[in-house]
């Protein structure tokens, strides 16, 4: 069959839309009809070059729901007209990682850059030529086939605007709370960088019981928007917010700093490990250009205040397990999904919306696809 897609055809580059053929699914794949794709900052990354991948021309996106229309061979988990979110880590449920309760370091994620599918071989097609699909699903196509691995069962009355949000923006930055900073009630914790990953770090950190909640972002819009997400305090600078978390901490700083910049730097970092106190963590989920190394930070302070510096992938939860919890709790009206979707977009209006999100203006653009 062919379907639409938004594609990089190289890198850096703009987002085209193309037509691509795509082949029927094999063993443990399904076709899923995408219905929405959030626009996340990473396959922004992806078009600028700072995250190489290993396939041109590629599909973007990896925050996607829609309906399962066909199945392969093998599959067990997943049935025709299921409705199911994205996952841009697959999770096998075999490899070390999975059994030991790591599914969101899932051997198979290994060709998630490679945008192939787990036997190395491509499902979509470009005028007879492979093309790659961002993480092993590509949702910013109308339809793809994926591994059953990489999709997860939701109930069918979660709306389809807000679903995809549950494929990476919510899970990481909520467990970037939870899990990885390990937020306690009347606790400090900064979030630097409030869009739509570290506006659920805030829902998070709020939800947890944190005293002080101070988010940190340069854009105004977001800064009101963060106050309605469990931010007790803003900043539009870091130093700022630093001296205030140690105006109300006596003196110590915070409890915990999340960097969530959409182009994290060592910069950003070494601001984060200056801002927290003694055992306290710095949790680093935003990425940056991957060519970057090294931190400008003071070895002795680290060493001697027991700092903690805590890398995070999928919020450091297990995949299939984080979108159906948070997909429960918002059910319940216990999480906020509805509200971080700031404008919704036509698949041929992708690069207006990524152009909104580097202006400040979204917390989350969400495409919604169109036959």
């Amino acid at each position: 069959m062919r379907t639409r897609a938004a594609a990089l055809l190289e890198q850096p580059g703009k987002w085209q839309i193309v037509d691509v053929d795509l082949d029927e699914p094999s063993f443990n794949e399904v076709l899923v009809r995408f219905e929405a794709a959030g626009l996340c900052h990473s396959d922004d990354h992806a078009a600028t070059g700072d995250m190489p991948v290993g396939k041109l021309p590629l599909i973007g996106g990896h925050e996607g729901a829609g309906v399962v229309e066909a199945v392969g061979p093998g599959v067990s988990s997943l049935a025709v007209g299921d409705h199911v979110v994205a996952q841009f880590v697959p999770s096998c449920g075999r490899c070390v990682a999975c059994s030991s309760g790591r599914g969101n370091l899932c051997d198979l994620g290994m060709y998630a850059l490679a945008g192939s599918m787990a036997d190395g071989t491509y499902r979509a097609h470009l005028d007879g030529a492979d093309v790659g699909q961002m993480t092993m699903v590509g949702t910013f196509a109308r339809h793809a086939v994926v591994s059953e691995f990489s999709v997860t069962k939701i109930d069918d009355d979660i709306p389809f605007h807000v679903a995809p949000l549950l494929s990476c923006g919510v899970p990481t930055g909520w467990g970037s709370a939870e899990y990885a900073a390990e937020v306690e009630a009347g606790q400090t914790v900064i979030v630097m960088g409030v869009g739509g990953v570290g506006m659920n770090a805030v829902q998070a950190a709020a939800a947890r019981g944190a005293a002080h909640v101070i988010a940190v972002d340069p854009a105004p819009f977001k800064r009101e928007s963060a106050a309605r997400f469990g931010a007790t305090h803003t900043f539009a600078d870091i130093d700022e917010a630093a001296d205030f978390a140690r105006s109300v901490t006596g003196g110590q700083g915070a409890h915990s700093a999340i960097v969530t910049v959409g182009v994290t730097t060592g910069e950003h970092v070494a601001q984060a490990v200056n801002a927290i106190g003694k055992f306290g963590t710095v949790v680093v989920t935003g990425i940056g250009d991957i060519q970057a190394e090294g931190l400008p930070i003071n070895l002795w302070m680290l060493s001697m205040m027991q700092k903690r510096i805590q890398g995070v992938i999928f919020g450091m939860g297990s995949p299939t397990y984080e979108i159906q919890r948070l997909a429960t709790m918002y059910k319940a009206g216990r999480l906020k999904l509805d509200e971080l979707v700031t404008k919704t977009y036509r698949l041929d209006e992708i690069n207006q919306a990524y152009a909104d999100m580097h202006a400040g203006s979204n917390v989350r653009g969400v495409i919604l696809h169109e036959d």
